[in-house]
């Protein structure tokens, strides 16, 4: 991963734990329908052979980390409000990750379980306001 895509990342991940959508967003934040939102955890059960801690985007899973896996059709670093999970960036990518279909992360299977399937309306920002 470049330099400019770890600094990317970071920038949504920091956007994403201090503000909502709407603070940083340039007024494209869409309601979409229903999308199955369901869980994972760095574990080989849920990622198998890409259990490497390392997301599709090339970001090193941190503690305290919170982001989504989304579609090939979400840009990574795109802002998700889930609700239920909060505002995360698209970090990653998964086999079954298709159509109206996203992947929250959790740090345990457990938690990840716990989380089960959930049909969820989720904000989307497409692109940024300018930070001052």
């Amino acid at each position: 991963m470049t330099v400019k895509g770890v600094v990317s990342s970071l920038y949504a991940i920091l956007l994403a734990a201090f503000c909502c959508p709407e603070d940083f967003c340039d007024g494209a934040v869409q309601v979409d329908t229903l999308w199955r939102v369901t869980a994972y955890c760095p574990c080989e059960k849920c990622c198998g052979q890409f259990a490497d801690g390392i997301t599709a985007s090339g970001h090193v899973i941190q503690e305290g980390d919170k982001f989504a896996a989304g579609p090939k059709e979400i840009p990574f670093n795109t802002i998700l409000d889930i609700p239920g999970y909060g505002a995360v960036p698209v970090l990653d990518r998964g086999g079954a990750i298709k159509n109206k279909r996203l992947d929250v992360f959790f740090p345990t299977h457990k938690e990840a379980l716990e989380w089960g399937v959930r049909y969820l309306k989720v904000k989307e920002c497409n692109s940024y306001k300018k930070q001052k």
